[in-house]
């Protein structure tokens, strides 16, 4: 099956994001990889994703920030991937804009 989304994860712990980077593309996906938000945020801006995977504990710059300043340039479809599973933190990622919430650990059918 081949899929012409392009798709950003923003993930700081290496086994996650080569986890889902395999999985993804085992799935016809294309997948880039950012290990901070900085680094994320200067992909989203140079190779436009169709979707974003977002972590929110990165090491430089929490992930509540980064979905408010994507949201503030675009309407890209964000899924927060964290292990943050209190209902306040999903509550407020959603209404930061967040499209989605996935609580680690997860099955790649729920992703």
């Amino acid at each position: 099956m081949i899929n012409d989304l392009n798709i950003l994860v923003i993930e700081d712990d290496k086994h996650i994001s080569n986890f889902i980077a395999v999985s993804l593309k085992k799935e016809g996906y294309k997948v880039m990889i950012a290990q901070s938000a900085d680094e994320g945020l200067f992909l989203f801006s140079a190779n436009h994703p169709d979707v974003i995977l977002l972590d929110l504990g990165l090491p430089d710059k929490d992930g509540l920030e980064v979905i408010k300043e994507i949201r503030g340039i675009s309407q890209t479809p964000v899924l927060v991937v964290s292990a943050r599973g209190e209902e306040r933190e999903k509550v407020q990622a959603l209404d930061l804009g967040a499209d989605d919430y996935v609580t680690k650990p997860f099955h790649m059918g729920e992703l």
